[in-house]
Order: structure tokens, then C-alpha cells, then sequence
């Protein structure tokens, strides 16, 4: 048994987590289901997909008129236009359906109702466009679009976007148990009538509103006299229907220190004494598949040595990382001497004086509660350092008030529905990754690398030319940034269509008929791009193409457009067409490639991306959502200096 050595900390705690892996206590809690109304604050076991589009119908924007735009074209200042009420305009507030047929909304403030010959009327004072004031379907939110992704800590923003997309309950990772069991014979509650040699007993409190800050649901059992076979039979309880078993005090090597011996008849004792200060006797060992924590009993050492040593694994069991608190450089105010061999957690207080922060050090006694009320922070003295000279630069762990510092990848550029999957993967395997993705297209996302604005940029750009995608667009847009083409995708891109395909629709010289209404991409998009070069090489004009203006930004917008029955085809993938149920007519095969900054590509903070793109799992999670080729996945295509 491991008996009161000095552990340094990193040491301590991957041995015991080893000793934990094997026995299967590392292992992520199972999941539940909870009513989305009740999960703030809580981490998702699994990624949240849209079961509705929000809306899911067009809605007027504004409270007006509903109006068919064509019917306004004509109408100035000088030769205003009068509409019949019910038949060419309809009134409706706000949220209301846009009847059938009606494509705009005239504000009422811009409408002035009248009684002519006729009829009632409105007359207007300037034409509309198509969907003006309306929030076309899916304008929020598209079904089956990513929501939150797993192992997301969610805030009431996150729950007003998976109940508007249709989800009454949500998976998430199971609240860990943790047990707290006080002992000590001097130990009284707090209220009871004191007499010399009783202890408050608070440290249950303390370290209990921890976990529970952490995300745990804490018990805080009875507090047990001195008394070895009653503390093993409590222990032994508490392993039946807890995650995690805290001992507060009796860690020491006192004649009626019981903890580490009880560890070791139960299970195992992994390492009993830290080089640390405060908290040197702690005891990390495990028994009945389960951890066991033995925690000093002096409130600074419980508390600095719970919070070492719990946080890390509460939150690991709920697919979160270990978010670290903020921290600032300050100058220490006085001479600190510290000992040798051992990591040392100071308590300061913090100012600005001047242009400088300055950290002044509180009293360092393991059982003076007031210095961690008072502190600002926590100055950390390295094992083998001395201490601080007055004057000394100081790195401080802010305690008031904590802020996780995240790590994100900025993807601008093409849309494609496996960057979510992507950014989903990402957080399963490293919680401390976010993926954020802007859809500008692919014109956009090569010259948001240009300005330094991103990490990397989807791309799928035809050079017309060469036949090749995006070398040439690269070596014209960013001659000063070398770059790394990394093969993502091959897609294939082509008419979404409503289901049965009504129209008859077989390419894209159908597009000038007209009785077809077509929705495109935005410019810049390599959807657009695609589309422009065929048009082109058919002599098909954009002004021959009902729709040819009308602009989306992704393909699943695209998709929902024409499920909504806005349109009756839009260029797309097929992916996107499967995902809302639809036709899909195929045209043409793409690649759609991940230019990346050679900085970037080289830099640690992208290498679980990397790792991910190229592992089998994901390649085949790609592959079957159907409509991807992913030979050339995670394969660099060309370096571009």
C-alpha cells in the first residue's frame, strides 16, 4: 500500500485514472431522457437533429397585407396602387400563414384602407418584391439540421431551439452520485451547542455545492464517529448506489486516521499522499468498481484537494472537458518562501495598481476557511521553486469570476451537410474543439483565408479552363498564403426536386420552361458557379429562368424551398434532397475540397479535426448518407506556396 509518499500531482492522478480505466469507472454515464423544459445546464449524450423546420410554413413578418408582388409592380409616390381587398391583398398579423398563392407583405403603416366602387381597397405607394416581410419556411431552422451537438452543455437559448424544432425531451449524460461521508468524533452540526473540542461540521456543505456546481447530485450522509467497522459499513452503503465516494478526514497517519486502510480491505489504495500543499494526505483509490477519494479534513485542504482531484472526473463522466479557469499575470507584493518537493496553492487577493496587477498573499493555514472567501485567487508555486521574491512576475487562477476559455476552429466557405457531422464528431472526441461553420460559399471562404479570418474554407470552385477545382480560384485569390488542399468529398449535384418529380424535370434545359420555378445559390457559391458553367456551355441565358434571382444559402435551404412548394426545383446535392424527403434529378459529379492555411495545417489546435477526417469511422458515417465518394478523404491534393 502506498502509504504518505509524495506523489507529484500530474503522477498521482494518471496513475489512479489508469487504476480506474481498468476497473471500468472512467466509463461516460448512461444517458436519459429529461423534458427539454428541465435540461438547462445540462450536457447532451447525443446530437440533436431538427424534426421540424422552423417555421414550418411561410409566416408573415409583419402585421399587413398579404399581397402577390407582381400585383404591386407600378406603384410610386406619385401613382399610387389600389389592391382589392380579398382578392389581390388579405389581411394577416403577424406569424399568421401566408394564403395560397401570396408571395409579400405590405406593412399596415404602408397601407391605407379605402372604400371604392368596387369594394374595400388598399392603396400602396411603392411595389414589393417576392417574400418581402414574409419568413419563408425554414428560415430558422431546417428539419434534420444540427441543433446542438453531443457532449453540449445546454443554455436556455439551446432549449428554445430544440423544442421550436420539434423535440419534446432530450438525451442527456446522467447527473454523476456523489457521497460525502464526514467523519470524526468531534464533529458536531451546525446549531448544536458547542463545547471546547467540537467541530462544526461544514465541509460536507462546502465540497457538496462543488459537485453540484459541477453538474453532480450530491448526499451528504451522516457524520460517523472514530470508529473503523462504522465508517467500513457506511462506506460500503454508500458504494451500492453512488459514482463517487468522498471521505472527508481520517487521511492522515493518525492512531484514528481509518480511511486509507478501509480503501485497501474494500479495494485498492492507488496513492495515499500528494506533493502538494495544502492537501498532502489525500488518498486516491477505488473499490467495487467505484472511486474512492480520502479528503483531508482541514476546509483549505479538502476544498483545494476536492477540486484537484473530483472536478476533473465529474466532468469527464459527462462529456465535458477540464475547462480551465481564467488567469492573469500580477506582480506578488511580497516575499513568499515555499517548500521544497511540493506543488503549492496560494490564496491572493488581487488589484490594479497603476498599469500592473498586483497579488497579495492571505494567511496559508490548511484550516483558515477565510482565506478562500476572501481570495481573488490561486497562485500556483511550482514543485523544486523556493517561493517569490517581492516583485516576482506570478501566474493567478482567477476564482471570481470563472470563465471557460474555448478553442474554435472557424470554417467559412462552402456549405455541406458533413461539416455537421463533422463539428458533432469533433465534440464527441474532444469536448474541448468546437467546429464553427459560416456558409459564405466558396469564393467567400477563400478570401476570408485571405484576410485571416478563418482556419480553413470548403471549397468547390470549377476552373473552367483546367477542368480542375479550386487550384486556379487558389493560386489567384491567395498568392501570398501557402496553403494545403485536402481532399474532403465528391459529390454529386443536381435538381432537387419534389417527390415524384410532378414536372418531369431531366436537366437543366428544362430550367427556361415556364411553368418551372427555379431557386438558386448565392453568388460566390460553387453551386452558382457550376450552374453558370453549364448555362453557359447550353446558351441558356439567367434571364430565360423563373427564380434565376432568388438566392439561398445553403442546400438544405435550397431543399426547403422547394419542399414548401416555393419553388419547384433548386440545384443541390443529394444529400440534402434525402434529408427532406425529396426527388433528386442527377447532373453532374464534384469535388469539394478543405483549403486549409499551412500554418493551420500544422498546428496542434487542428489535428483532432485532421485525425477525424481521416479516420474509417467518419469516412464511412459520411458515406452512408448517400450521394459522397470519400476515396480522396484526408488525402492532400497539392501545397501551394
Amino acid at each position: 500500500m502506498t502509504y504518505l509518499h509524495d506523489i507529484p500531482l500530474e503522477e498521482a492522478i494518471a496513475a489512479w485514472h489508469a487504476a480506474l480505466e481498468h476497473v471500468g469507472a472512467l466509463r461516460k454515464l448512461p444517458a436519459e431522457a429529461v423534458f427539454v423544459a428541465e435540461a438547462n445546464g445540462r450536457v447532451t449524450a447525443a446530437p440533436v437533429w431538427a424534426r421540424i423546420s422552423v417555421p414550418h410554413y411561410h409566416a408573415a413578418a409583419m402585421d399587413g397585407y398579404a399581397v402577390r408582388a407582381a400585383d404591386t409592380v407600378g406603384a410610386t409616390l406619385t401613382r399610387p396602387l389600389r389592391l382589392a381587398l380579398g382578392e389581390q391583398a388579405v389581411y394577416v398579423d403577424t406569424g399568421d400563414p401566408l394564403p395560397q398563392g401570396f408571395d409579400a407583405v405590405v406593412p399596415i403603416e404602408e397601407a391605407q384602407r379605402l372604400e371604392s366602387d368596387r369594394g374595400p381597397v388598399i392603396e400602396i405607394l411603392a411595389s414589393s418584391t417576392p417574400w418581402k416581410h414574409v419568413r419563408t419556411m425554414g428560415e430558422d431552422i431546417v428539419a434534420t439540421e444540427l441543433v446542438v451537438p453531443a457532449n453540449h452543455r445546454l443554455r436556455p437559448q439551446d432549449l428554445g431551439a430544440i423544442a421550436g424544432s420539434g423535440h419534446t425531451h432530450v438525451q442527456v449524460y446522467r447527473r454523476p452520485r456523489v457521497a460525502i461521508l464526514p467523519t470524526g468524533t468531534e464533529l458536531v452540526s451546525p446549531g448544536a451547542e458547542l463545547k471546547p473540542g467540537d467541530i462544526i461540521e461544514f465541509n460536507s456543505i462546502v465540497l457538496g455545492a462543488m459537485a453540484e456546481e459541477w453538474g453532480a447530485v450530491v448526499n451528504r450522509l451522516p457524520m460517523i464517529a472514530d470508529d473503523y467497522d462504522s465508517i467500513k459499513r457506511a462506506v460500503v452503503a454508500a458504494l451500492e448506489d453512488h459514482d463517487l465516494v468522498v471521505v472527508n478526514a481520517g487521511s492522515s497517519a493518525g492512531s484514528e486516521d481509518y480511511t486509507a486502510r478501509i480503501v485497501a480491505e474494500l479495494g485498492e489504495v492507488v496513492v495515499h499522499g500528494l506533493a502538494i500543499r495544502p492537501g498532502h494526505p489525500a488518498i486516491l483509490g477505488h473499490a467495487r468498481g467505484k472511486p474512492l477519494i480520502g479528503i483531508p479534513g482541514y476546509p483549505v485542504s479538502a476544498m483545494i484537494t476536492f477540486e484537484l482531484l473530483a472536478r476533473p472526473l465529474i466532468q469527464h463522466w459527462m462529456g465535458q472537458a477540464l475547462a480551465p479557469r481564467p488567469q492573469v499575470q500580477a506582480t506578488i507584493t511580497r516575499k513568499v518562501l515555499s517548500p521544497m518537493g511540493q506543488d503549492e496553492f496560494m490564496r491572493v487577493t488581487l488589484g490594479k495598481v497603476g498599469d500592473r496587477i498586483v497579488a497579495t498573499p492571505l494567511p496559508r493555514g490548511a484550516g483558515v476557511i477565510m482565506s478562500m472567501v476572501r481570495a481573488d485567487g490561486i497562485a500556483h508555486i511550482p514543485r523544486f521553486s523556493e517561493g517569490l521574491n517581492a516583485g516576482d512576475p506570478v501566474t493567478v487562477e482567477l476564482l471570481r469570476p470563472p470563465q471557460a476559455i474555448e478553442q474554435t476552429i472557424v470554417h467559412l466557405g462552402s456549405h455541406d451537410l458533413t461539416l455537421d457531422l463533422l463539428a458533432d464528431q469533433l465534440r464527441r472526441e474532444r469536448p474541448d474543439r468546437t467546429l464553427s461553420s459560416g456558409n459564405v460559399g466558396s469564393l467567400s471562404g477563400l478570401l476570408a483565408l485571405r484576410r485571416g479570418e478563418a482556419h480553413l474554407a470548403g471549397s468547390h470552385l470549377l476552373d473552367e479552363d483546367t477542368g480542375e477545382y479550386n487550384i486556379g480560384y487558389i493560386r489567384r485569390y491567395l498568392r501570398d498564403v501557402p496553403v494545403v488542399v485536402l481532399g474532403f468529398v465528391g459529390r454529386t449535384q443536381g435538381l432537387i426536386v419534389p417527390k415524384g418529380n410532378p414536372k418531369g424535370l431531366r436537366g437543366l434545359e428544362d430550367l427556361t420552361r415556364p411553368d418551372v420555378v427555379f431557386v438558386n445559390r448565392q453568388r460566390g457559391a460553387g453551386t452558382r458557379v457550376l450552374l453558370d458553367y453549364h448555362l453557359r456551355q447550353m446558351g441558356i441565358e439567367p434571364e430565360q429562368i423563373v427564380g434565376y434571382d432568388r438566392a439561398e444559402f445553403t442546400h438544405l435551404a435550397v431543399a426547403a424551398a422547394v419542399a414548401s412548394g416555393a419553388a419547384d426545383c433548386g440545384l443541390g446535392i443529394l444529400a440534402a434532397a434525402r434529408a427532406l424527403h425529396l426527388d433528386f434529378v442527377p447532373l453532374f459529379e464534384e469535388q469539394y475540397q478543405l483549403i486549409i492555411p499551412r500554418q493551420y495545417y500544422e498546428s496542434e489546435l487542428l489535428a483532432p479535426l485532421l485525425d477525424i477526417i481521416r479516420s474509417d469511422g467518419f469516412r464511412q458515417a459520411v458515406a452512408a448518407l448517400g450521394g459522397y465518394e470519400v476515396s480522396q478523404m484526408g488525402r492532400v491534393i497539392a501545397e501551394i506556396s
